[in-house]
């Protein structure tokens, strides 16, 4: 079969390629710039083709690319300083890279770029050059901003009335100074009925944006669908082709482009993107369970360490500018237990963690383990840790050693009605200057589950 594929130019594929891409010699200068990649900088060919310093176009000055990294041979020195942390190592070529950011002087408010280089290499296995792909995900930024925005929007909302109710505290205290019992009694009941109110305004301030988001999200899953199935049948009609050139010039292409690798990265990210979608809702429906006797958990069998990661992704945002986490986990068993307690707990106290870490970039310890027949974890921080006249109140409802405002004291002492209602034991080890340590014990199986 002749499908006039054969008659084509290498540099076709190149130029008809969807994805911007473009290539620079040894000596920096721009040596391939295709169609997609004009469209998306709106600069054309003529203007950076046979020319050095494309940084220009992205940053309006005199910086290197990653492509220029690359054929350097400065990429390992350099990267960190240039992206911060919004870079990674290919998965798929080796000593190519990743990254990600956001650039105003492109389109008219500027746009968000995820891009990857590798090196060029000749037949002797020296560097020749280094070509770079670009991918506009402006909008998925947009919507991942859209929702940061409506949960800072809860928290403040939140703030403001946890202000309110530490004044009124305070009053009460001092009006019935004699009614100690009668006083704790009806602050308890005053901070449930509070919990309740604080709920409705949480599940109206972040359902509608989570439901345009979940609608979305189940779109762009039959549009992947859909996608991978069209792809199938070109990898199916590709081994009929009976020009050897022609499928090796498509196997070079389908790696070049890392479609494998889309293939399986793809699924992994929309798996992770709606663990967070659900995720957050569940913490809504967490905060109305604190005040409702008539909600109904559900115990299962899980794998903690599972939970654990699922849960970091969702607070990754929250502690990636902050500290580095690093995962000592041990062979767990299936644990008994309600998860999203259990993952709410573990995100209470990494969120805790961070915030305990100054100015200076810290760490964050998450470990796991079996003792006897229960399972433990640990989640340790150096930070500045807690004076030990602040211990002993630590897991009091409202107490919070943070400034007003800024805190609803409400993490620690929903994490501990958590444990006791798993049956467990949360401990706390912290020296001023060095850091804090919280250790979590579960029983591996709950004989009598808890009421």
């Amino acid at each position: 079969m002749n499908s006039g594929l054969n008659n084509l130019e290498p540099s076709s594929f190149f130029e008809g390629s969807p994805i911007a891409t473009f290539i620079v010699n040894i000596d920096h200068v721009v040596t391939h710039y295709n169609k997609a990649c004009a469209q998306l900088l709106g600069v054309p060919a003529s203007d950076v083709v046979g020319r050095k310093g494309l940084g220009k176009v992205f940053y309006g000055a005199e910086r290197p690319v990653m492509a220029d990294l690359i054929v350097d041979g400065a990429m390992i020195d350099i990267i960190s300083d240039l992206y911060q942390n919004t870079y990674r190592s290919s998965l798929i070529i080796p000593d190519a890279y990743e990254a990600e950011g956001f650039f105003p002087r492109l389109g008219t408010s500027g746009r968000w770029l995820f891009f990857t280089a590798a090196p060029l290499r000749n037949l002797n296995g020296e560097i020749v050059g280094a070509i770079e792909t670009l991918q506009d995900i402006t909008e998925r930024k947009i919507a991942e901003n859209a929702l940061m925005k409506s949960q800072l929007e809860v928290e403040e909302i939140v703030e403001q009335r946890t202000a309110e109710l530490t004044k009124r505290n305070s009053e009460l205290n001092l009006l019935n100074a004699k009614l100690v019992t009668a006083q704790e009694h009806l602050v308890q009941s005053e901070k449930l009925a509070s919990i309740g109110q604080l709920a409705a305004g949480v599940a109206h301030e972040i359902n509608n944006p989570i439901g345009y988001i979940f609608s979305n999200y189940g779109m762009l899953e039959t549009y992947l669908g859909s996608l991978f199935e069209m792809l199938s049948a070109y990898e199916g009609a590709e081994k009929s082709c009976g020009d050897p050139n022609v499928i090796k010039e498509l196997q070079a292409k389908r790696l070049a482009l890392e479609v494998d690798f889309l293939k399986e990265d793809i699924p992994d990210l929309m798996k992770e993107s709606k663990e967070g979608i659900v995720r957050v809702r569940k913490i809504v429906q967490d905060l109305k369970d604190f005040s409702h006797v008539d909600a109904k958990p559900e115990w299962s069998f899980t794998n903690l360490n599972q939970g654990i990661d699922s849960t970091l992704n969702v607070v990754n945002n929250e502690v990636k500018y902050k500290a580095d986490i690093i995962k000592e986990y041990g062979d767990i068993p299936p644990v008994q237990c309600i998860p999203s307690e259990i993952n709410q707990v573990v995100m209470n106290l990494v969120v805790n963690a961070a915030h305990a870490i100054g100015t200076d970039r810290g760490k964050i310890w998450i470990r796991t383990g079996v003792e006897n027949e229960s399972a433990w974890i640990e989640v340790a921080d150096n930070g500045s840790g807690i004076p030990k006249e602040v211990v002993p109140r630590i897991f009091d409802p409202f107490y919070t050693t943070k400034p007003v405002g800024k805190g609803t004291g409400l993490g620690l002492s929903l994490s501990y009605g958590i444990i006791q209602k798993h049956r467990g034991q949360i401990d706390v080890q912290t020296e001023l200057g060095k850091g804090t340590t919280f250790r979590l014990l579960l029983p591996l199986t709950q004989t009598d589950k808890a009421e």
